[in-house]
């Protein structure tokens, strides 16, 4: 996680796509003022808002590619190495829109994913994977409205970070596209 996180300033607002059992939360509870979490297995939000309570996180069952979140309520959102769980492309983009929509202008949009490899299919057979492909990455977000994206990776996975411009700069800024390659 320092990896995905390093330059990224996620403000005092957070939201943490898919945490799972929460060990990337856990380290997240110490970088912003306040963190939501939304995940969509009952069993693992219910088991995570449990240990979690009386702290500065709040947990949430539901689906990231329906938010029910406000329009610009979060000044960062995170996604640790949760993206190929989600069962298209189609929905994965979903997911990229609803984040732009509930980061504030200026807000950030940061994670990590696995490349494909022998081991993600062995670890996956019985479990949904639809890899992202980092280099088309940069373009699904720009599309959808994010600036400044970095696109870091080497031979097993991949990081990312993308902004959510404000109003004026969404019409005049020309998108910025970073590739690090470090197969």
């Amino acid at each position: 996680m320092p990896w995905t996180l390093a330059g990224v300033e996620l403000g005092d607002r957070v939201l943490e796509i898919g945490p799972g059992p929460g060990m990337t939360t856990d380290v997240l509870i110490g970088r912003a003022r306040s963190i939501e979490c939304i995940e969509v297995d009952p069993v693992l939000a219910k088991d995570l808002k449990a240990r979690l309570a009386n702290t500065n996180v709040t947990v949430r069952c539901g689906d990231a590619a329906a938010m029910p979140y406000k329009d610009g309520v979060f000044s960062g959102v995170v996604a640790f190495t949760m993206l190929h769980h989600i069962s298209s492309a189609e929905l994965q983009d979903q997911l990229f829109a609803e984040v732009y929509r509930v980061l504030r202008p200026g807000g950030v949009f940061a994670g990590v994913d696995s490349r494909p490899s022998l081991w993600m299919k062995i670890v996956h057979v019985f479990d949904t994977m639809v890899p992202i492909d980092p280099d088309g990455l940069a373009d699904r977000l720009c599309s959808l409205g994010f600036e400044k994206v970095e696109i870091e990776k080497d031979a097993e996975r991949f990081r990312f970070s993308a902004r959510r411009t404000d109003g004026f700069e969404d019409r005049i800024a020309a998108r910025t596209i970073q590739m690090i390659h470090r197969d």
